[in-house]
């Protein structure tokens, strides 16, 4: 989910994101306005789209709350949001059919019931304005657009193209004959076939005449195929990324020879520890014990604020210990949301390694690799 995106903050214990892509529409409406419509028109046009997402996403999480669904993170792109779930509980939860159907028909029932109530002012307050002028959407129009990108949001959800919400209960249909990994991908591959012709028929319609500009049907299919595309490729990666942290263990992957520091260490002492070693992170043992973590710039920030002092002065004692045998995803959940970035592997109290977000990435590749030689041989 970090990949491409950016953070909108924490709201409600749910981590917002927002991908990259998401100002794709914002450009395209930028370029239109130079045709004749002012600029600030395409970026009122750009933030009614995210309204009627956030109108969608909103309604969504509070029917997953209603069913017990705990949510970690939500990204958003314009055809919708992905949701990351806290722990293997709720997406267990989250694939049951009764469960699916209700996360299913809400989102297209709040775009579509918004729409309707936007409509409904319009033709009370202003009933001169008429809402199936030629384009639907176009910034020259602003709430006759707001009713249709909430309206043609709604609708798009019942094409079965994952990850749309028809797309989801395809996956579900499939999940129950292939198994949840398989049906993963097949109905990714579905929706990013549509999304690919999608694509094509949007480009063949710009190449006709009577397109209608730049603000005509074809430049809309380039957008919403590109965005199924891109969303059925995040969701499958997902899957795939579960998968393999999954049959992963902290033995696997975790650093056997490390440094480590005493509280009773000076901070000059400890400074000096930490030129000689390539580690971010130090497990902070008294004894056999681990008692804290300390940090390479927590040691540097101390020493230039307050002078010497001692490492158990500076520590950190919120610390997630694993097991040799733990999974990595299930220790990657465990941290999810939090700081660290060190993570001691104890065995019978006794601290045998230690998995960094520095070391992890290069661990993982080459122990794909001699997964890959013991396969071979």
């Amino acid at each position: 989910m970090r990949a491409w995106s950016f953070p909108l903050g924490r709201w409600f214990g749910v981590d917002l994101r927002v991908h990259t892509f998401f100002v794709l529409p914002l450009a395209y409406w930028l370029l239109a306005s130079a045709a004749g419509v002012s600029a600030w028109r395409g970026v009122a046009l750009w933030l009614a789209l995210a309204l009627v997402v956030l109108v969608r996403e909103i309604a969504r999480l509070i029917t997953a709350t209603w069913h017990g669904l705990r949510i970690r993170s939500v990204l958003l792109l314009p055809i919708g949001g992905l949701f990351a779930y806290s722990g293997p509980d709720s997406a267990e939860h989250a694939v049951e059919p009764k469960v699916q159907r209700a996360m299913a028909m809400v989102g297209p029932a709040a775009n579509l019931l918004f729409a309707g109530i936007v409509a409904a002012l319009i033709a009370g307050s202003s009933p001169e304005v008429s809402l199936i002028t030629q384009p639907l959407i176009t910034p020259e129009h602003l709430m006759r657009s707001l009713v249709w990108l909430s309206a043609l949001l709604g609708v798009l959800h019942f094409v079965p193209a994952y990850p749309l919400d028809a797309g989801r209960l395809l996956r579900g249909g499939l999940v129950r004959t292939k198994g949840a990994a398989q049906a993963t991908k097949a109905a990714s591959g579905i929706g990013q076939a549509l999304g690919v012709l999608a694509m094509i028929a949007g480009l063949t319609l710009v190449a006709l005449p009577n397109n209608g500009g730049a603000l005509g049907v074809g430049p809309w299919l380039i957008l919403g195929g590109f965005f199924v595309f891109t969303g059925a490729q995040l969701e499958d990666q997902g899957v795939v990324f579960q998968s393999v942290v999954e049959t992963v263990r902290m033995r696997d992957v975790m650093l056997t020879e490390f440094s480590t520091m005493s509280p009773s260490d000076t901070l000059a002492d400890a400074l000096h520890k930490a030129i000689h070693s390539l580690q971010d992170e130090f497990p902070v043992v008294r004894g056999a014990s681990l008692v804290g973590v300390v940090s390479r710039q927590g040691i540097l920030q101390a020493l230039r604020s307050s002078g010497n002092g001692y490492v158990q002065s500076i520590m950190s004692r919120a610390f997630q210990v694993a097991e040799p045998e733990d999974s990595l995803g299930l220790m990657i959940r465990r941290v999810a949301g939090g700081r660290m970035s060190l993570v001691p592997v104890a065995e019978r109290g006794r601290i045998v390694g230690i998995v960094t977000w520095q070391n992890l990435s290069n661990s993982m590749g080459l122990l794909a690799e001699h997964r890959r030689f013991e396969r071979e041989g």
